[in-house]
């Protein structure tokens, strides 16, 4: 497989759109965060506690998204320079490792977003309104 320049340049559009999505909802559980802490501080239910536990968890998560997106870009830029010097072999390298990396950053995003589904099911099923598993 010959690899040149343009074919990690196709990944900064996928990576860049990521990690604003990752960003986003970095932003919206940090308030999330803040907004159930001040409700916890004047009313100590555990249930808002747990809540802040999974939030707190699933920011742990984003972060290593990011970390492992960011992980992908910069293997990507570190690929596109060894491809000009032509080093096509370490290219190819870098270019795998952009692409594990990047797997890997899906992966924990499948992981939060189930974590978020399983958290909003529990809330529905305190005010019965459970729907059946299905697909749109």
């Amino acid at each position: 497989m010959e690899i040149t320049l343009n074919t990690p340049a196709l990944l900064f559009p996928a990576i860049s759109l990521l990690l604003l999505a990752y960003t986003n909802r970095f932003l919206a559980i940090a308030n999330l965060i803040r907004g159930l802490r001040k409700l916890y501080d004047t009313d100590h239910d555990q249930n808002i506690l747990s809540q802040i536990r999974n939030l707190q968890t699933r920011i742990i998560i984003i972060r290593n998204m990011q970390a492992l997106g960011i992980g992908s870009l910069l293997m990507c830029v570190v690929c596109m320079f060894a491809l000009f010097l032509d080093e096509e072999f370490l290219g190819k390298l870098l270019f795998g490792a952009s692409l594990v990396l990047m797997m890997g950053s899906l992966i924990l995003s499948l992981r939060e977003i189930i974590i978020s589904v399983n958290a909003l099911t529990l809330e529905l099923k305190k005010t019965g309104e459970v729907f059946k598993d299905r697909f749109i």
